[in-house]
């Protein structure tokens, strides 16, 4: 008598993503390994047939953690509805969350935090394979992927609940992520953003020093890389021996992502950040001597408990006078568990903190627009990342894709994942609108 096969193996198991590009890692590394069992597993497959379903979700903030309960309770009325077989939910805020969701919604058929992975896998009828590591399935453009190189974050920020949901900070080491970013080359991947909490402490729990700086250099070594992107650099402790190696390094691109958070010194001491506002300014100043025409990015958080409006405007002031090429802003979120969740009581009023953010948004694309304009008439490299409404949509070396400015490129006939020198030939507010020209 044949053996009955398990009716999940059988099943079309659909991964959803929310939240940052860091679980998008995740995802492509839980894709690979159900691929690697010959399960039938696709991502975020719309109007999909599957029967099970793996939710991938955030727990950063309230709107992160709104936007995961929702997509949890959709999908487990789908289930109820007869449309999906099995629910499972793994990510950080079933990490944070567990036990409150589990009585909350007994519709989920399993709950999973963000270091389960094998028995997540096993849940779903396969092996963890270890001769995998390094691989991924890509859910990005083939062109580009995120490279994570380290986990977990050892900061004590006062708002932050990334250490509760993904624990200390733990590097991986240089050898293997020139393996992974290899191995993404042969995929066709020539674009590559470095990911983790904090940049700025790689290598120091593995080596017992920073080395971006090594890793950085392993990386531009490895042939077929064309751009290497760093995001998530923290300012307190930065390795400003990097500096050199960017501007030094012609795959490495002129961009760099730190999240500065705020610029008064009373917030920043309530945030809990380790820097003060003139080191901020310092190293600002040093980055742009030693590396002129790099674009920084940045984020900031308005409404931190005990922010007045004299701190606010020092923010603004700030904006003003920097004029940073890419900045996003975040309310303060109230998390229990947190520094300021158990210290501080949240006084800033909802109405107050949309407010100034809506204040520095509007600042930030007036500076935008200013900046774009100085780019018209300039020749750029360009990458072109899909064909949309009759043009080509690109990107320079100064934007990352889905959160940067993109280049509308009005020449058609252009491949997908292919650079060209473009020349920019108008601005919008987050927008440069080009056409190709012969070098």
């Amino acid at each position: 008598m044949k053996t009955q096969p398990h009716k999940q193996r059988e099943a079309k198991i659909n991964i959803i993503t929310l939240g940052c590009s860091k679980n998008t890692v995740d995802s492509e590394v839980l894709l690979a390994q159900l691929q690697g069992n010959e399960l039938h597993a696709v991502h975020q497959e719309e109007e999909s047939d599957a029967g099970v379903v793996v939710i991938n979700t955030c727990g950063f903030i309230d709107k992160a953690k709104e936007e995961s309960i929702n997509t949890i309770l959709e999908y487990a009325e789908l289930k109820s509805e007869g449309q999906v077989e099995k629910v499972y939910v793994t990510g950080c805020l079933s990490q944070r969350y567990k036990d409150e969701l589990t009585a909350e919604i007994p519709e989920v058929d399993g709950w999973f935090g963000t270091m389960d992975m094998p028995d997540l896998l096993s849940t779903l009828g396969a092996d963890y394979k270890k001769e995998l590591l390094g691989e991924r399935s890509l859910t990005t453009s083939s062109h580009y992927a995120y490279l994570k190189i380290a986990e977990g974050c050892n900061r004590p920020c006062s708002f932050c609940a990334i250490p509760l949901m993904r624990g200390k900070h733990r590097s991986r080491s240089i050898e293997f992520l020139v393996d992974e970013a290899k191995f993404l080359v042969g995929k066709g991947v020539k674009e590559i953003m470095l990911i983790a909490q904090d940049l700025t402490y790689y290598g120091l729990d593995l080596y017992g020093k920073r080395r971006l700086n090594d890793l950085l250099n392993h990386l531009a070594d490895v042939q077929g890389l064309e751009w290497i992107r760093l995001h998530y650099a923290y300012p307190s402790g930065f390795p400003v021996e990097i500096l050199p190696t960017i501007k030094e390094r012609p795959n490495i691109c002129n961009y760099l992502d730190i999240p500065l958070q705020h610029i008064s010194d009373r917030v920043l001491k309530a945030m809990r950040r380790g820097i003060n506002r003139q080191r901020t300014l310092d190293l600002i100043h040093r980055i742009r001597e030693e590396v002129p025409g790099l674009a920084l990015r940045t984020t900031m958080l308005v409404g931190h408990p005990g922010e007045t409006e004299e701190d606010h405007q020092q923010l603004l002031e700030f904006i003003r006078e920097y004029k940073l090429d890419r900045l996003g802003v975040f309310t303060y979120s109230h998390e229990e568990q947190t520094y300021a969740g158990e210290r501080y009581e949240d006084l800033v009023d909802e109405a107050t903190k949309q407010r100034r953010h809506d204040e520095v948004m509007e600042l930030q694309q007036q500076i935008s627009f200013e900046l774009n304009r100085q780019k018209v008439g300039k020749v750029f490299k360009t990458i072109i990342d899909r064909q949309e409404n009759g043009y080509c949509i690109g990107r320079t070396e100064h934007d990352s894709p889905e959160v940067d400015n993109e280049v509308i490129v009005q020449t058609p006939g252009l491949k997908t994942g292919e650079f060209y020198p473009v020349l920019i030939t108008d601005a919008l507010e987050y927008d440069l609108i080009g056409k190709v020209v012969k070098q």
